[in-house]
């Protein structure tokens, strides 16, 4: 991990203090409120974006606030860009999975085996692809505008039953897997489904779901899952998906300009907010599931197998699928330079 990501823990610490920057100017401007629509409680996947909103109201004096409103308060999880594009509220958090039609472009991340694994090149990566026009053009259509990521890590499997001890035992499965990973799990003869995050607990308690992918460990842990599971997997990785904020272009373009300024200069140590609340979590956690759960590692050999058919056949599947609708082979080729130039500059 670069020096950058180790000495995130100095900088945390002093955003917790809200105590202004060094050299961090107050702002001056008019009284200006949002609302932000999110679902579940605060949690590693919210630290980016609350530590945002912490910064704004401390820079400007309270004078722009950005309240977060938790557990679908707003919106259903699923139509919070809905919501946007009604004018609802000004900026919600979204996953592409979700709603795949809303978001066609924005599904390229959860294309399994993308080499992304890395904080700083996600990072790079992600920052990069916020500003592509096929993601700009997805969301010109709900009155957004995409904004942070979530930086979300790695998936991984929790699940209830017989475990998964070989691929093969994944045939017949029915898994919690969105996009590509969802796939890629098709490969292997499980089932796919798309429950919401919020209704996980209890599919799997009621055993209409056997195994669900969430961000790996951050996620399994807010959602409660350890408590109706009873394996989990620790070196699947099979990739991830998308999930961000996104503002109302209406809203966004009331704001003066020193307000547009604050929110793209709190960007870069908001990041590193996030980026240390999955490390930290990741720390508590494992020790936790290790304890608890029965733990599956697949050897290299099952993981490279698992790679040569679900990788790039399925990244070709999908650019067959959605060729038509927009620029696909373009996109997952804009997406590949992105990555290698990331790769390239850690």
């Amino acid at each position: 991990m670069k020096t950058k990501v180790l000495a995130l823990a100095a900088a945390v610490a002093a955003a917790a203090a809200f105590a202004l920057p060094a050299g961090a100017q107050t702002v001056e401007g008019p009284k200006v409120s949002w609302k932000l629509s999110t679902w579940g409680n605060p949690r590693a996947f919210t630290k980016g974006i609350e530590h945002i909103a912490e910064v704004v109201k401390e820079r400007t004096g309270g004078n722009f606030t950005i309240e977060i409103f938790y557990g679908e308060a707003l919106s259903k999880a699923r139509e919070n860009l809905d919501g946007i594009k009604l004018g609802a509220f000004d900026a919600a958090q979204l996953c592409n999975f979700y709603h795949p039609g809303k978001n066609p472009a924005w599904m390229i991340f959860t294309m399994p085996f993308l080499p992304i694994g890395d904080w700083d090149v996600r990072e790079k990566v992600t920052r990069a692809m916020y500003k592509h026009p096929a993601f700009i053009a997805d969301m010109d259509g709900w009155n957004a505008m995409p904004y942070m990521s979530a930086l979300l890590p790695q998936y991984e499997f929790l699940g209830r039953g017989e475990p998964p001890l070989k691929l093969s035992d994944w045939n017949g499965k029915r898994v919690r897997a969105g996009g590509g990973l969802g796939l890629a799990m098709e490969v292997l003869g499980a089932t796919r489904t798309t429950v919401p995050a919020t209704e996980v607990y209890t599919s799997m308690e009621r055993g209409t779901v056997d195994a669900a992918s969430f961000p790996y460990t951050y996620a399994h842990a807010a959602y409660k899952i350890p408590e109706v599971a009873d394996w989990f997997t620790n070196n699947m990785s099979p990739g991830t998906s998308e999930c961000g904020t996104v503002f109302s272009k209406t809203s966004y373009g009331k704001l003066p300009e020193q307000y547009k300024a604050l929110l793209e200069d709190v960007l870069d140590e908001a990041y590193d907010v996030q980026v240390q609340a999955y490390i930290d979590i990741d720390k508590k956690n494992l020790p936790d599931f290790k304890a608890k759960l029965q733990e599956i590692l697949y050897t290299p050999e099952q993981l490279a197998e698992f790679q040569k058919v679900a990788g790039t056949p399925v990244w070709d599947q999908w650019v067959a699928e959605n060729q038509e609708k927009f620029d696909a082979r373009g996109l997952l080729n804009d997406l590949l330079a992105e990555i290698e130039k990331a790769q390239k500059g850690s």
